[in-house]
């Protein structure tokens, strides 16, 4: 049975190339027997500040949309967060989409494929990849980062990987796949 990747594109900000990038993710995803692939796109949720008046380890959300994602991320086996870097860091979107929840992100494996300027956004993986591990989620070292991803999209607005991302797309895959495939059991007897 293929496991649940849930690819979360992480930027709301307008003009934002995320979707564009994962959209090349879910199809690299695809490829894998491995996975059933669902793209989620945070400006879709709408996630307000922190707005339930109860600690997310509680797992009692008072609101709609909480609910929605919390179920999103309780149904994912396996995660790939597609993230910008802004200012050295993650964007304040996908923390906030992160830190809303708790008891749904344990146990389970995920990926980054990054983009952003000449360091490919590694600097904003760096710092995602402490505060999952916080979460209890396993963020495996493979990770894909894209630098100066602009040149990569087409006049078409498609992203066009070279032959080393698409490698490091694989890598994270497979790895993915065998975090995933352990770490099921744990969470059905948790």
């Amino acid at each position: 049975m293929p496991l649940k990747l849930k690819i979360i594109i992480g930027s709301t900000r307008p003009g934002r190339k995320g979707p564009t990038v994962a959209a090349w993710v879910a199809k690299a995803a695809a490829g894998h027997a491995d996975f059933d692939v669902e793209t989620i796109d945070l400006a879709d949720l709408n996630l307000p500040l922190l707005d339930e008046p109860n600690h997310p380890a509680m797992k009692k959300y008072e609101h709609a949309h909480t609910k929605r994602w919390s179920a999103i991320a309780d149904d994912a086996d396996a995660f790939v967060f597609v993230t910008p870097e802004y200012d050295f860091f993650a964007p304040a979107s996908l923390v906030n989409a992160i830190e809303c929840l708790s008891q749904e992100w344990k146990y389970k494996p995920a990926g980054v494929v990054s983009y952003g300027g000449i360091s490919g956004g590694l600097r904003s993986t760096q710092v995602l990849r402490g505060l999952l591990g916080n979460l209890g989620i396993v963020a495996i070292p493979q990770s894909v980062p894209i630098p100066f991803f602009p040149e990569f999209i087409g006049d078409d607005g498609v992203f066009v990987p070279n032959d080393k991302m698409k490698e490091g797309a694989d890598l994270m895959f497979g790895e993915l796949a065998k975090w995933g495939k352990a770490l099921k059991p744990m969470r059905t007897t948790a």
